[in-house]
């Protein structure tokens, strides 16, 4: 074979370019880009694929198990379970001489009170006065830690680039981290629940108890109204979850963000407490925290739980929303 046959022979082969050099500048002019090597082109059929649900549901896994397996995840559950042990044994302490507690079982101030009163006559109570106690300030605290860290935290420990690695998308992961933080608020709120009605089980009497209106109902039902009372104040935390994503995505440090949501959360709650703030305070995400109480009458009163859900839902789109646009548009350089 002549050397200008061989030229021929070689002129429809790739060029072969040394590792790090720029690309053959010697283009026809008007030849559109040659697709295999286009930057960020993979080779191969099936090579730009759209993640399956199977592997978001594996990422979901993936996040919650990183989640629940941290200490300082588990140093908060564990002091959450240990509120309704202090109430009860408080309680048990204070009525170990036959008297009941002051404060009465009538609608009155607030959840707690309403509650606390009729522990001793049903443990199921304690239930009830339990998720009062812990949700004002523990419960979401806990959340806020939690929220906080789940973007700033990755970014903090270098490994949110290697999360973007995957084929998960920056949406994909935002929405899985927001999922992880409300599978948490449930966690959370039920450990607060079962540890309440197993020590209020053994500290004191259960069976058909009496509403906060004074009707009587059966312990099944009881147990079925505490359920829902449960996920009433877990889907009353979404908003301080969303919150706290947003804050998340704004700061490269995870302290900073926690700090960020809890100092929010500390300010909300005590404007939620200025009488010159009247106008203002239906429109914080705390304001309708306590309404679970009115599950316990008969009727159950909806218009403060209806409000209060469609306030977390308000509050879960717009700052769902922000964090949404703001990881999307971040420039990740951790």
């Amino acid at each position: 074979m002549s050397r200008a046959e061989a030229q021929d022979d070689r002129a429809g082969e790739p060029a072969i370019t040394a590792p790090g050099a720029p690309p053959d500048p010697i283009t026809a002019p008007g030849a559109p880009p040659d697709p295999s090597t286009a930057r960020g082109a993979v080779a191969g059929p099936g090579a730009v694929r759209s993640p399956s649900p199977l592997w978001s549901f594996g990422l979901f896994r993936s996040e919650l198990l990183t989640t629940f397996r941290r200490w300082r995840t588990l140093a908060l559950l564990a002091v959450l379970a240990a509120v309704p042990i202090l109430v009860g044994i408080a309680v048990k302490i204070e009525t170990s001489d036959g008297s009941s507690l002051g404060g009465g079982g009538g609608g009155g101030g607030g959840a707690g009170p309403a509650f606390i009163a009729q522990i001793s006559n049903n443990g199921l109570f304690l239930v009830f006065t339990a998720l009062a106690a812990t949700l004002p300030f523990f419960l979401p605290m806990a959340i806020g830690v939690v929220a906080g860290d789940a973007i700033a935290g990755e970014s903090s420990a270098g490994t949110l680039r290697y999360l973007l690695v995957a084929p998960a998308g920056r949406s994909r992961l935002l929405l899985t981290k927001y999922a992880t933080v409300i599978a948490f608020c449930l966690a959370a709120t039920l450990v607060v629940a079962v540890s309440a009605l197993a020590v209020g089980a053994l500290l004191f009497p259960v069976g058909d108890l009496i509403t906060i209106s004074g009707t009587r109902i059966s312990y099944a039902e009881g147990l079925g109204r505490a359920l829902l009372i449960a996920l009433v104040v877990a889907a009353s935390l979404v908003g301080i979850a969303a919150l706290g994503l947003f804050v998340s995505t704004l700061t490269g440090s995870g302290i900073a963000a926690m700090a960020t949501t809890v100092g929010l959360l500390i300010t909300v709650q005590i404007l939620d407490q200025i009488p010159q703030l009247d106008a203002l305070q239906p429109y914080f995400f705390s304001h309708y925290w306590l309404s679970f109480a009115d599950v316990m009458r008969e009727p159950v009163y909806w218009d403060d739980l209806v409000k209060n859900l469609g306030l977390q839902a308000l509050y879960a789109a717009v700052f769902g929303s922000a964090a949404w646009a703001r990881f999307t548009t971040k420039d990740i350089t951790a």
